[in-house]
């Protein structure tokens, strides 16, 4: 098991990180069978231990040969190699194969894991974090994000262009997850991802056997990594792909980000804050409050359920609630600029409770 890192304290200044805004430990997993020995991770602010069931698949080799790609073929990408016509529409997305035929490849930052449900997903030796724990990543986009923002309603009822912000790419299972559910609506979609680097989306692509929520889609993502863009075809939707490596927190201080597409959706997936404080303050969320266009609905989920976070996010301007449910996650938080888009909004109670 791997330890999920700690990091307590209390909401600062205008220029310090809301702490233990992820207290509750994504990857918990209390009434499940362990896989193995695993050591206790740091408690969470109920007193229960915070612990990550997970095992390790045996790597087979460090590294990745030079000439190695993943298999292709099998799947076909969302327009392919040989492209559809700008309206032309798929009667379906990319299949996804749910063989796992080979141990996976790893690197030296990145690790292919089994989770308690028995998905697969990427983990950071670096940071020491799990994407997508318990459930793993296309169980938890589409609790977090597609079913709970009805995204396809949302998407089939705009005439425009339907903009996604996607902090934190990682290995790109929260917009290939809401694609597929989109494959049979007609329409456009731009995607605009945020990420300090593209390896974890490298190295998932090295693994596409075991991260099949990917397959089909493995050629535009390709070319994500290549350009920083791609434009294909997912289905029905015409697709318009962009990733921004940067830190994201300056980025957003730079000038041309006013100029970037307003969002109807922000998948906010960073770090925790032990590993990644300054993605989870104040400014940064206010920040992007500011950038939101306030005619056009945005929701923001996220998957943690801290007071504090809730807090920081009521005082950037957001109108704050409970999430659904993710995995053994009993809620999460949505933020929004319009309170049409909250389902369960923080009552009068929560905030005498959370000044108590």
């Amino acid at each position: 098991m791997l330890d999920q890192p700690g990091g307590l304290g209390g909401l600062g200044g205008e220029d310090q990180p809301a702490r233990n805004l992820r207290g509750e430990c994504r990857g918990r997993g209390h009434g499940q069978q362990p896989f193995g020995n695993h050591r206790s991770g740091p408690e969470d602010p109920g007193g229960r231990q915070c612990h990550r069931r997970l095992r390790q698949i045996p790597s087979g080799q460090t590294g990745h040969h030079p000439n190695h790609h993943p298999r292709q073929g099998q799947h076909r990408g969302p327009g392919g190699e040989r492209g559809l016509a700008a309206g032309q529409c798929e009667s379906r997305a990319p299949q996804v194969g749910a063989a796992v035929s080979r141990a996976p490849r790893a690197n030296g930052g990145y690790r292919i894991v089994r989770l308690v449900s028995g998905a697969h997903s990427v983990h950071s030796l670096a940071e020491a974090e799990t994407f997508h724990p318990v459930v793993g990543p296309v169980a938890e986009a589409e609790a977090l994000y597609v079913r709970q923002l009805h995204l396809v309603d949302r998407f089939r009822q705009t005439t425009e262009e339907f903009v996604v912000w996607d902090v934190g790419l990682g290995a790109a299972a929260n917009p290939v997850t809401f694609l597929r559910a989109a494959a049979e609506v007609p329409g456009r979609i731009r995607v605009l991802s945020f990420d300090h680097t593209l390896e974890p989306l490298e190295f998932a692509l090295r693994n596409v056997e075991h991260l099949d929520y990917l397959k089909g889609y493995e050629e535009p993502l390709r070319r994500l990594l290549r350009e920083h863009h791609a434009g294909f075809q997912a289905g029905c939707p015409r697709v318009q792909w962009s990733v921004r490596v940067h830190d994201f927190p300056s980025l957003l201080q730079q000038r041309e980000v006013e100029d970037f597409p307003k969002p109807h959706v922000i998948m906010f997936d960073a770090f925790s804050p032990a590993k990644n404080p300054a993605m989870w303050t104040r400014p940064l969320f206010s920040r992007i409050f500011q950038l939101l266009d306030p005619h056009r609905p945005c929701a923001l989920p996220t998957y943690s359920r801290s007071t504090l976070l809730r807090v920081t996010l009521l005082l950037a301007g957001f109108f704050v609630g409970v999430g659904h449910a993710t995995g053994e996650k009993e809620q999460t938080t949505i933020a929004a600029n319009s309170l049409a888009l909250v389902q369960q909004p923080l009552d009068r109670r929560w905030l005498e409770r959370a000044m108590a």
